[in-house]
């Protein structure tokens, strides 16, 4: 079994960070990971999309042609990034940044105002999050439990009280 997966926004909405708690719950599960990051030219504000592939099984190319599961933060990673959703796979969209959502009917489009959930929250950059949350469901591999723990590794042992807010916004996400 596999999960390919692409997260994609500006830099400094948390892509990779994302991409990073994928991996460590991934690990956690002692599963099979490859998680690859691609910056744009920009130190921040610019694009930022990563690739993660977790798999049961050895993993033997790290290119993800089509994947079964996608978060995007803004528009224009919306506009590049719909295309590569194989069919019968989810996408979910931060639709608080993403304006235009012309639906392809043979995908999932999990859209959610996760700007304002984390403004809900008072923690308005915990919007990724909250996206996190929404993927949950439509990942094959792990679950929320994998999730924690790999929060609890990456965010709680260097800041408890961190810790306690991610999982408060990946859980709202995983509600919707």
């Amino acid at each position: 079994m596999i999960d390919t997966i692409i997260l994609s926004g500006f830099g400094g909405q948390g892509v990779m960070f994302i991409g990073k708690v994928l991996a460590y719950a991934a690990m956690e599960k002692e599963l099979q990971v490859c998680w690859i990051p691609s910056y744009g030219p920009e130190m921040r504000g610019g694009t930022a999309n990563c690739s993660v592939i977790i798999s049961d099984e050895e993993i033997h190319s790290p290119v993800i042609e089509k994947a079964d599961v996608a978060i995007v933060l803004n528009q224009p990673s919306y506009d590049k990034f719909l295309s590569r959703i194989k069919p019968g796979g989810a996408l979910v969209v931060n639709s608080s940044i993403v304006e235009s959502t012309a639906a392809r009917h043979d995908i999932k489009l999990i859209s959610l105002p996760a700007t304002e959930i984390a403004n809900e929250l008072g923690k308005p950059a915990l919007a990724n999050m909250v996206c996190l949350g929404a993927l949950i469901p439509s990942l094959k591999l792990l679950n929320l439990n994998a999730i924690e723990k790999a929060m609890h590794e990456v965010v709680g042992k260097k800041k408890p009280e961190l810790f306690a807010v991610n999982m408060e916004a990946i859980k709202k996400g995983l509600d919707r």
